[in-house]
């Protein structure tokens, strides 16, 4: 037999391997996302941000090995318009849910099916998706449902304000009713956060050999401030002196709600607690843990090196349900909290991590915000980023590239509390309240890199920046069918 007719088949064949070696790389290189989104976690709530009084190992072991931004902002300062900016890459002033407007007897304003979001640009790329957690853009019957906006596979609350109690009768799976075993608003069995975590790990576990996107917005430490006796709540029980909330029946506190059990018992609000200083400790530790979980998870499977996960939280630290989080110094300095467009109310913690492509130990001060999130991901995912949006990638940053386009300005709008307003350009940033009420507007101007605690208000010394940065303002804000917002241009 001639040689020659051995070795050319196999010569064919290595050739052919070659050939079809680089579709396989291009292939395994598009990475898997995880995004994990706290609610109502403060820019100083862990440790890695300066926490003192409630550990955040897992957290703080994902900065050590990834990078951490010390200027990043989130959607909004309250819940569901910070999540349409996150899902749309689109700030407040063009996203299409701009604030918490109810629906009885359950939900929130629903996204529009003309809305493109982040799960739908990379559904389309090849990814299979999932949610898990709060959602609070829209129920199973609109065009908000998460089915239709992008996402294969839901679970968790559809209805934010359901979301302010952790032992509900039910959650959502997909567009069904799921009853947690044991709840019936008087007894409390399931704790909701424990059985929306093992949907998200066994998501992960299901699609590790594709790619994946994994939304997981945990409702913790939002109020209600309740947890199970577990050993969480040991390790901060009695560890601070206490104030109870809830139990004087005060009339004008509108979050104030009632115990399970009870004959009046209402959805809304949240439960009386005595220690709510050890409750919150204890949930952020729980955070912290399922984060750790997710983190270990991904190790196990052997995907961590090209898995991109992300955490970071929905705004500023809120003040009900007995939270304290002047106590827990859980703005970190800043001014302000949840509903505050100061520092305290935006800015947010956000830790990446992506071994393949991130160094360990990293921190950057490059300014960013939640609409910044669709583009960059897109990007990674290696897909072109849609148009009409506001956001910018920063996988530069991510990638230690040194080509990271910056923002002309940053931009928020509030609609409720008088109506209020913050733009940044740079290092100044302009704040207006009561925009609602001509007589009672004021306008605030903050440099801060020289004051990030937003104390020195300059707007009198400034004139024409002022002036420069309330005509960026009018531009940023469009008018929509579903939230009119007349932004005034008064100087007070």
């Amino acid at each position: 037999m001639n040689k020659t007719n051995i070795i050319l088949p196999a010569f064919v064949l290595l050739f052919a391997a070659c050939q079809n070696q680089p579709q396989q790389e291009t292939k395994q290189q598009k990475p898997n996302i995880v995004f994990i989104l706290a609610d109502d976690l403060g820019y100083g709530d862990l440790g890695c941000y300066g926490q003192q009084k409630i550990k955040t190992p897992n957290i703080d072991r994902m900065a050590s090995q990834g990078i951490l931004f010390t200027q990043h902002y989130s959607g909004s300062t309250v819940c569901a318009p910070s999540r349409s900016a996150l899902m749309t890459g689109q700030h407040t002033g063009h996203t299409f849910v701009r604030g918490n407007k109810e629906i009885q007897p359950e939900g929130q304003e629903p996204l529009a099916a003309s809305v493109l979001t982040v799960a739908e640009v990379l559904k389309e790329a090849g990814y299979t998706t999932g949610a898990f957690g709060k959602w609070g853009l829209g129920m199973a019957d609109t065009e908000g449902s998460p089915n239709k906006q992008g996402f294969d596979k839901f679970f968790g609350y559809l209805c934010q304000r359901y979301a302010h109690r952790y032992y509900p009768e039910y959650l959502w799976d997909n567009d069904h009713k799921y009853l947690l075993a044991g709840n019936d608003w008087n007894n409390k069995k399931t704790y909701a956060p424990g059985i929306i975590q093992k949907m998200a790990l066994n998501f992960i576990r299901q699609n590790k050999e594709k790619p994946f996107f994994a939304y997981i917005p945990m409702v913790i430490p939002h109020a209600e401030l309740i947890a199970p006796e577990d050993s969480f709540l040991i390790i901060y029980d009695s560890q601070f002196e206490e104030i109870p909330w809830g139990f004087d029946n005060i009339t004008d506190d509108p979050h104030q709600g009632n115990e399970y059990g009870t004959s009046n018992f209402e959805v809304r609000g949240y439960a009386p607690v005595k220690n709510p200083r050890a409750i919150f400790a204890a949930m952020v530790a729980r955070l912290d843990f399922h984060v750790g979980e997710i983190l270990n998870l991904i190790d196990e499977l052997g995907i961590a090196e090209n898995t991109i996960v992300i955490f970071t939280s929905d705004n500023g630290p809120h003040q009900e349900g007995g939270a304290d989080p002047d106590f827990f110094d859980s703005n970190g300095g800043l001014r302000g909290h949840k509903r505050d467009l100061y520092e305290g109310g935006i800015r947010v913690p956000m830790i990446v991590k992506w071994p393949a492509k991130i160094k360990t130990a990293t921190k950057t001060n490059h300014i960013s915000a939640f609409w910044d999130v669709l583009p960059t991901l897109a990007e990674a995912a290696g897909v072109t980023t849609p148009e009409n949006i506001d956001g910018i990638s920063f996988l530069p940053v991510l990638t230690g590239k040194d080509l990271q386009q910056k923002h002309t300005y940053l931009y928020w709008e509030f609609h409720e509390l008088g109506g209020r307003q913050a733009m940044r350009k740079g290092d100044w940033k302009l704040v207006k309240y009561n925009v609602l009420e001509p007589e009672r507007i004021t306008t605030e101007l903050y440099n801060l890199a020289a004051d990030p605690r937003e104390e020195n208000n300059l707007a009198a010394e400034k004139p024409e920046l002022v002036k420069e940065l309330l005509e960026l303002m009018k531009n940023a804000h469009t008018e929509s069918d579903v939230f009119t917002f007349q932004a005034k241009t008064v100087i007070k």
